[in-house]
């Protein structure tokens, strides 16, 4: 019985998580879903970027606190550890609706592309930055980063082991694909308003400090030496910016 209700819970956190991704390209590219970035009534523009930056900050805590070592030790005394990961993906997809359902719209416009060629680029662009996302999780691997394989190991009473290096396609060129397929998609839109840019500004922020103050501190500590060399000869975000030397690269979660 615990084997089925673990299985069931990480597949129900695995789809509310694809729900949330999928929602997510509509909401930033304002297109589809009925509620988006741009959508809605505007209201007091001090009280918007309040409760925008709240919603934000809350997800930025949430996120980065489950994530760390130190937080997954105390959390497994409570939560079964086979389902932990599940249940940080289940709360982010929760707090990632949250931001959804009461974002509020800032809509004047900052810039806005008017040639048709340039608008198409811009979208391909942002497509370009989701697809990089989604594929990027599976050139590390997908099914561990949303707790379906930790629960596999559990009913099949694998021991779990933690991820290898290797050298995994966009891992090659940046340390953080999923962080730079995010940051794309988020800038590459035809038009700006002040709510996506908002949106855009403290997403950034979040990610940059996210990976230089925690997601790195914690993989120099886990892999050591190797993580180092690896920061050496490849570039956190922009590719082509370092020589590359070694020629092994880690396959790694993020985990901001």
């Amino acid at each position: 019985m615990k084997k089925l209700l673990a299985i069931l819970y990480a597949l129900a956190a695995y789809v509310l998580f694809l729900a949330a991704f999928l929602y997510a390209i509509g909401f930033v590219a304002d297109f589809l879903v009925p509620k988006t970035i741009d959508s809605g009534t505007p209201e007091d523009p001090t009280i918007s970027v309040l409760i925008n930056l709240g919603l934000m900050s809350l997800f930025a805590i949430q996120h980065s606190l489950m994530a760390r070592p130190g937080f997954k030790r105390w959390w497994t005394r409570i939560i079964p550890k086979p389902i932990e990961r599940s249940t940080y993906v289940l709360l982010s997809s929760l707090v990632l609706f949250l931001l959804y359902w009461q974002w509020r719209p800032m809509p004047a416009v900052i810039w806005e592309v008017d040639n048709g060629n340039a608008v198409m680029l811009l979208q391909l662009l942002a497509a370009l930055g989701w697809i990089i996302v989604l594929l990027s999780t599976f050139m590390i691997s997908h099914f561990h980063l949303f707790g379906l394989k930790q629960v596999y190991d559990f009913v099949k009473q694998i021991e779990p082991r933690p991820l290898e290096f290797k050298l995994t396609l966009f891992y090659r060129f940046v340390r953080h694909p999923i962080m730079l397929g995010f940051l794309i998609a988020f800038w590459a839109t035809p038009v700006m308003t002040v709510g996506h840019l908002l949106f855009a500004i403290t997403t950034s922020a979040y990610i940059l400090v996210a990976i230089a103050f925690l997601e790195e501190r914690d993989l120099v500590a886990f892999y050591g030496e190797r993580y180092r060399e690896y920061q050496k000869n490849v570039p956190m975000l922009i590719p082509f910016t370092k020589k590359q030397k070694g020629k092994r690269t880690p396959q790694i979660p993020d985990t901001a």
